[in-house]
């Protein structure tokens, strides 16, 4: 048996995987700065992310086999999906109605960050130095694009808005990762996703409110409509089936370090799709949060392998 060719093989594969997601996140940030507000408004994007994301995550469920829920999970299970993926994509959505899309994919690489925090304020968790410093290093890199987007003189506040809404998108995605941990060892994807996905769409209904009124629907050419469907398939059905085996297979620490490359993404379709032009002191935060967050993975990785 050839040993060191499946490892190989389940190397690239994950790599494969993970790099795909990736870019699907990328290339989402971009997408719906495009969409809003030409042909959608902010509001009917995360309507259809959340209900269409319920739909395919329901009918994918009717061909497999569901474990029962716990009672205890269900106090996870709820909040997860009002506060980490309902407010997450609403405000996530919204926040590049006001914003470009390159500061705020920059901004979306820092959940990590507010998961430790949230382990050291809840379960009285001690970090290392290394985390602190690259916690410290990564927020920097934060304020750096909120700082350059206020004093934008194209944007004006706005920019401000759209950052500070994005902050709050990435917290909420956080505490998502942060009370889904246990579940997510004891469930199936699928499983977890459907309830997660009905608890967000319920509040999610309300945004289609004026769905009528969008220039989608009243004669749109085919690029917008592949547009929402690229946005509804790919980062919000389809990346959560590419992460699992990834994880699997080349393991979380390597995954994570992808999330990494979502600015980058988000900055090539940008720039191709001329929504947005690349300036130095966007790189420059791009590589401070890059460079926190290696830090802040390493510390993480010292500590618990000791």
């Amino acid at each position: 048996m050839n040993t060191k060719g499946n490892k190989a093989g389940s190397l690239l594969t994950g790599n494969v995987c993970i790099l795909t997601a990736t870019i699907f996140w990328g290339v989402n940030v971009t997408l719906t700065k495009a969409l809003i507000p030409t042909w959608m408004t902010a509001d009917s994007i995360a309507a259809v992310r959340l209900a269409g994301g319920c739909l395919l995550m329901w009918l994918v469920s009717l061909f497999m086999n569901n474990e029962r829920i716990d009672q205890g999970d269900w106090k996870r299970i709820v909040p997860a999906g009002f506060i980490g993926l309902f407010l997450f994509i609403y405000l996530f959505v919204t926040s590049l109605r006001y914003a470009n899309p390159i500061d705020i994919s920059i901004i979306m690489t820092l959940p990590p960050v507010f998961v430790i925090l949230m382990q050291v304020i809840f379960d009285k968790s001690r970090p290392s130095w290394l985390e602190y410093a690259g916690i410290i290093i990564s927020m920097t890199g934060a304020a750096l694009v909120i700082l350059s987007g206020s004093s934008d003189a194209n944007h004006g506040s706005d920019n401000l808005l759209g950052d500070t809404l994005a902050i709050i998108s990435t917290i909420c995605y956080a505490f998502y990762l942060y009370v889904m941990e246990g579940p997510s060892k004891k469930y199936h994807p699928i499983t977890l996703l459907r309830w997660v996905f009905l608890f967000a769409a319920i509040p999610g209904l309300f945004l289609f409110i004026g769905f009528d009124k969008l220039p989608l629907l009243h004669g749109a050419p085919a690029v917008p409509w592949l547009e929402i469907g690229f946005i509804l398939l790919c980062p919000t059905f389809l990346a959560y089936f590419l992460v699992q085996p990834a994880q699997r297979m080349i393991g979380s620490e390597m995954v994570s370090l992808y999330q990494y490359l979502i600015p980058v993404f988000a900055a090539i379709s940008a720039v191709l799709m001329k929504l947005d032009h690349l300036k130095w002191i966007q790189v420059a935060a791009m590589v401070i949060v890059v460079l926190g967050m290696i830090a802040t993975n390493r510390g993480k990785h010292k500590r618990i392998s000791k």
